[in-house]
């Protein structure tokens, strides 16, 4: 039996990946009752000693703190800091590439059956580099000029000298003060605020953009759709795919990035950018529609009224492989079926992962 109280130890045997950068296993409380625990620094079929680090109303956190039945696919940490009272920027630094990956593929496959009852069969895809990735941070500052990040879970912070995954001239999110920052992809310059987003991994745009194109095969005098459109990086190929005689409909709900969108597409006459939530500016025609919400998804509203316009194609591009698989399950209830899934190791070193995935009318 195990005490309920943060703090404790005890010995448990691991059994799962689960979604969010931990493993699940199973203990007895001291009330006879058998409780999920979420065991970071951990792998699926190890044995390890466990330290609970806290207590939620139907299940527990947990590190682990030694490990007495090690995994063949565990490595020494390239971080010194990536350990259980370490710096809680990265989830799998103890885990093979390979393993890393199949732990992903296990999280996407587990969250479809769950959430749309879709057996799917995904391989998440290497992208190079997978050390010093990183071109954007947000360090907590310390006295002296020094830098820090946080916990996991926790306002405590770490200083940093060094972050393994941070890019070479990665900028810090806070010293932004909002310059505009010229981004090019392809041949494509953006502007982007300072603070605004834009994907983290240098070689994310240009696999992301390559992809949506091939899924949706955008034809001249096409009309399209660009919902979460940002600073108008989908919208800027879009529209040279469609020409002239076709159009492209850019919206996004930030002033900011919509307003950098305006600049960055003025040089296409057939493309229109406007700023509202998106839940309210979903409007056609449309034949096809790319999709890049936040990590929260899209939802049920945006779902069934992007499914109203009749798309031949939707490409959803997602971050979260839960929230994706709940609105592709929102996208079957209104008739539309996922006919490709790709998944990319976008932010390696961390759980996070992101998908691509193509859906057409059912039938």
């Amino acid at each position: 039996m195990v005490g309920l109280e943060i703090d404790a130890e005890f010995e448990v045997e691991i059994e799962r990946v689960a979604h969010g950068g931990h493993c699940v296993a199973r203990v007895q409380g001291p009330d006879g009752r058998r409780r999920v625990v979420f065991v970071r620094h951990a792998l699926p079929g190890e044995l390890v000693r466990a330290v609970i680090t806290g207590v939620e109303k139907t299940f527990l956190r947990a590190d682990a703190v030694g490990i007495l039945k090690p995994s063949p696919d565990r490595v020494e940490p390239p971080c010194p800091l990536a350990h259980p009272d370490g710096c809680g920027g990265c989830d799998f630094q103890h885990v093979t590439l390979p393993a890393q990956r199949a732990l992903k593929e296990a999280v996407i496959s587990e969250q479809f059956n769950r959430l749309a009852g879709i057996d799917v069969d995904v391989t998440v895809e290497e992208v190079l580099p997978t050390l010093h990735w990183r071109t954007r941070m947000q360090y907590v500052p310390l006295p002296g000029g020094r830098r820090g990040l946080r916990k996991h879970r926790s306002h405590a912070i770490i200083e940093v000298d060094d972050c393994l995954i941070a890019a070479p001239g990665a900028r810090d999110a806070g010293d932004s003060d909002r310059r505009p920052i010229t981004e090019t992809v392809m041949g494509h310059a953006f502007q982007v605020a300072g603070d605004g987003f834009w994907q983290v991994h240098p070689a994310a745009p240009q696999l992301l953009v390559e992809t949506v194109l091939a899924m949706l095969a955008p034809q001249p005098g096409e009309r399209a759709l660009d919902l979460y459109a940002g600073v108008g990086m989908f919208s800027s190929f879009l529209a040279e795919a469609v020409g002239a005689s076709g159009h492209v409909a850019s919206v996004e709900g930030n002033r900011t990035a919509s307003r950098w969108a305006a600049e960055n597409l003025k040089r296409f006459d057939h493309v229109t950018v406007t700023c509202a939530p998106v839940e309210r500016s979903v409007a056609g025609p449309a034949q096809v529609v790319v999709l890049d919400p936040p990590r929260a998804g899209a939802k049920r509203r945006v779902v069934e009224a992007i499914a109203a316009l009749q798309p031949r194609a939707v490409a959803y591009v997602a971050c979260d492989p839960a929230a994706l698989a709940r609105d592709v399950s929102y996208f079957a209830e209104a008739g539309y079926t996922m006919r490709e899934l790709r998944a990319f190791d976008l932010f390696p070193m961390t759980h996070h992962v992101e998908c691509v995935a193509l859906l057409t009318p059912a039938g």
